[in-house]
């Protein structure tokens, strides 16, 4: 498996969630990084592990638990309208990240804004290119940026996805984020990806890991 250069997060790796949804493939995984995924690398599966040819871990594969939490849904409207206090067009820890970068016109260009209850919301229009591991990622960014802090990039660290339906080509969606819980460096969120209609689509679970800017 490779991730392509494209999919990247922080600069010179690979997004968080979309890695994590090519590593768990079609089984219910949880995925837990242990390293930046690389870029255009081929990386090889084995038991129960992702690793370079040289033998580094990048991630860990372990059966996920019942991810039982949802995001409730908000209209599209409303996504649209978090979408424009979206922080990270004036200060982005990764501006190029394939996911919510402001500074790729090619990417998913999904920009959670706050809500007053301080999770996120933001509205997708899904590519045509959408496959799995672009509804893992789609799920990454949202949760994410319900913790961060100006000054205090975070990383994802792990997460579960339940994917019940990909969403077709063209189709409009919400996504929604919230944190549960945070201590120290470490902060578990959750994000549900809905239907215009607000049906749900899928849900997951993650870690966030802050990091040294």
């Amino acid at each position: 498996m490779i991730i392509e250069g494209r999919f990247n997060g922080p600069p010179g790796s690979g997004n968080g969630g979309y890695s994590a949804g090519v590593f768990a493939g079609a089984g219910a995984h949880e995925v837990t990084l242990r390293m930046p995924p690389p870029l255009d690398t081929p990386l090889t599966p084995a038991d129960g592990r992702i690793q370079t040819k040289d033998g580094a871990v990048v991630a860990e594969l372990a059966p996920a638990a019942a991810i039982t939490v949802t995001v409730p849904p908000v209209g599209y409207a409303a996504a649209q309208e978090a979408a424009t206090h979206y922080s990270g067009f004036a200060e982005h820890p990764f501006p190029t990240c394939y996911v919510c970068g402001p500074e790729r016109p090619d990417g998913l260009r999904i920009f959670p804004g706050p809500l007053d209850d301080g999770t996120t919301a933001a509205p997708w229009t899904v590519p045509d290119d959408v496959s799995a591991p672009m509804v893992w990622a789609a799920l990454d960014c949202p949760g994410g940026w319900a913790v961060i802090e100006g000054g205090r990039p975070y990383v994802l660290g792990r997460i579960a996805v339940r994917v019940g339906r990909v969403p077709s080509p063209g189709q409009r969606c919400v996504v929604r984020g919230a944190l549960a819980e945070s201590e120290g460096r470490k902060a578990l969120v959750h994000t549900t990806l809905y239907s215009e209609d607000g049906d749900e689509l899928a849900r997951a679970r993650a870690t966030w890991i802050a990091i040294a800017r």
